[in-house]
């Protein structure tokens, strides 16, 4: 006897029926999943067990990609990824200053910051930010622990000085780091969720930029890749032409870029970041839009992937 196949003539799977995320998906739509999982393979083979550091933005926080991105590391734990992520939240913290009276002020993508805003960065960033993405993380289970760039001198941070000579308060550049803390994480199947405020002279803490401090922690861990989920699609030729986006760059390039001043100064610490990682020993760098669902899955298991890939010269 012939089974009868639905109206429209499409082959539903035997158990799509109410609370089945595949009911009325056609055998098409079910074999297009099927391939994206087989693309994926090669990809999940070349970076499991090796470490990727993903630095998660504050301006990427709060939108529809959110979600997404949680599900994102999740999945990429389950498949033997180490994962580390460092996370901003700058507009949070601004947020906070305006609250209190306080201007905010940035020099070179740097804020200028005096020891009452370093009060309310620690507070934001150590206390609300890490513990929201880790609460989201551990949804799915025993996985995510957080942590400040304090805990075991994690980093190591040194008095910035501004080549103009302005007074930038409790900013620091990361001097050293130290990776035992969160290499013990990884070993145990932990997802470290870092924020970057470092311990600085005399116990003092500072506030170090997340996209150098992402750079000099992936460099430290050897890490396989570097991911920088921003605002934007990427590192664009001019911001002002959407078409004029940098798909591949070396290492190289991007120094001269820096060199050159050609780079808005919200993307000159990312730039940084990823010369500090790439001439560490890590071997690619991304910039991609974190608002962009999955953007983080697309780039590290399709063939085409999206945004900005910076890679070394050699490997052009």
């Amino acid at each position: 006897m012939t089974k009868a196949q639905p109206a429209g003539g499409s082959v539903q799977h035997p158990g799509a029926g109410p609370g089945n995320p595949g009911a009325g998906a056609s055998l098409d739509d079910l074999q297009a999943k099927a391939a994206a999982v087989h693309e994926a393979l090669p990809w999940i083979k070349r970076l499991s067990g090796r470490t990727v550091v993903v630095k998660y933005g504050g301006a990427a926080m709060g939108t529809a990609g959110f979600d997404a991105f949680v599900d994102d590391v999740v999945l990429l734990r389950y498949v033997g990824v180490d994962v580390i992520v460092v996370h901003g939240g700058g507009p949070e913290v601004s947020q906070l200053m305006t609250r209190f009276g306080k201007e905010p002020v940035f020099v070179d993508g740097h804020r200028v910051t005096d020891a009452e805003t370093m009060d309310l960065a620690r507070m934001v960033l150590v206390g609300r930010v890490n513990k929201t993405l880790v609460g989201r993380i551990n949804t799915h289970g025993r996985l995510a622990v957080g942590l400040s760039g304090e805990d075991g001198l994690l980093l190591v941070a040194r008095p910035r000085v501004d080549p103009g000579g302005r007074d930038l308060g409790y900013v620091g550049d990361v001097e050293a780091v130290d990776p035992t803390a969160l290499r013990a994480l990884t070993d145990k199947g932990l997802v470290p969720v870092v924020a970057t405020v470092a311990a600085g002279p005399a116990g003092q803490p500072y506030n170090v930029n997340a996209d150098a401090a992402a750079g000099s922690l992936a460099a430290a861990l050897g890490a396989e890749k570097l991911v920088y989920l921003t605002d934007v699609e990427g590192l664009y030729a001019d911001l002002a032409d959407p078409g004029s986006l940098l798909e591949q760059l070396t290492v190289a390039e991007v120094e001269a870029l820096l060199d050159e001043g050609r780079v808005a100064a919200g993307m000159v610490p990312k730039l940084t970041g990823i010369v500090t990682a790439l001439r560490g020993g890590v071997r690619r760098a991304h910039i991609l839009d974190g608002r962009r669902e999955h953007a983080l899955l697309l780039e590290l298991f399709t063939d085409s992937g999206v945004g900005t890939m910076v890679q070394a010269e050699e490997e052009r």
